[in-house]
């Protein structure tokens, strides 16, 4: 068993590396056990490349405590299926600003960890409902979360479900676009959080910027977060236009321009960074 001071010190290691703002993301860090959701020892964690070298470290560990770091730990090597890092999924989380009793649809769970973190935001009075496409990893999901009444783990393709009204919509894996079902499922003042990548020649995995909108009664608010991300892709959400289309707009390097989500119709215009049949991304604030 993971000593508590080992937990407390690898929260305050994710407040520091990510600057979270949110008590309660780090209590939930704290809480969780995160060796109960990746199977038996010996774990294969993959760590930030180290000074003078450009290789990320890949090493093979037995004991727990050395879980509570900010590594990612192979779910499945031959797929590059991981459960991500600490700091970058705590980034993730803080923006979405989850609070008791918010409702969140999760996409991509893996076996369950971040869903469980979010859980213990949320509280038993907030609903979560997770969607995993891999069979087995949907089946260890639902064995992880049985502690937690207020999640469902559901096994499809999240990018197909029906979320239903939500305060938050997390997803975890590369699309090319955001939907349109997830923009009408936000509630006024609820979020996405949305990883939009392009191919990059890794089969299954893209790269590229996340994005994260808030629903206002004005509109939709909208802006990339800073960093890049590299990702395992939601294969039924991936349009070749589209990934096109960003990965053009994204080499610009102006995509932190990017202060709305439109969807009213209108011709292009200079104010315009990527517009769509659907929906354009502007630099125009929500008025």
């Amino acid at each position: 068993m993971v000593p508590p001071e080992i937990r407390q010190r690898y929260a305050g290691q994710i407040r520091t590396a990510a600057n979270i703002r949110s008590e309660a993301l780090l209590h939930a860090f704290a809480a969780v056990p995160r060796e109960d959701f990746l199977g038996p020892a010996p774990w294969t964690v993959i760590a930030g490349s180290a000074p003078g070298r450009t290789q990320p470290q890949i090493t093979e560990v037995s004991d727990p405590c050395e879980l509570y770091r900010d590594v990612a730990v192979f779910l499945d090597a031959s797929r590059n299926l991981a459960n991500g890092n600490a700091s970058t999924l705590a980034t993730w989380l803080d923006a979405c600003a989850l609070t008791a009793g918010k409702s969140v649809f999760h996409l991509g769970c893996g076996t369950g960890y971040y869903t469980a973190i979010i859980a213990e935001i949320v509280g038993p009075r907030g609903p979560v409902t997770a969607a995993e496409i891999d069979a087995t990893l949907a089946s260890r999901a639902r064995e992880n979360l049985a502690r937690y009444p207020n999640v469902r783990v559901i096994e499809g393709d999240g990018g197909l479900i029906d979320t239903g009204p939500r305060d938050a919509i997390f997803v975890n894996a590369g699309v090319t676009h955001p939907t349109g079902a997830w923009l009408d499922s936000l509630t006024i003042g609820g979020t996405l959080l949305v990883p939009i990548t392009v191919d990059i020649g890794i089969p299954h995995v893209g790269k590229g910027m996340v994005l994260l909108v808030t629903r206002r009664a004005e509109g939709y608010a909208a802006r990339f977060l800073p960093l890049p991300v590299i990702i395992y892709s939601c294969a039924s959400l991936r349009d070749p236009a589209m990934s096109a289309a960003f990965g053009r707009q994204f080499m610009s390097g102006t995509h932190a321009s990017v202060e709305s989500l439109r969807r009213d119709p209108h011709p292009e215009e200079p104010s315009c960074w990527l517009h769509t049949a659907s929906f354009c991304l502007s630099t125009r604030p929500v008025m």
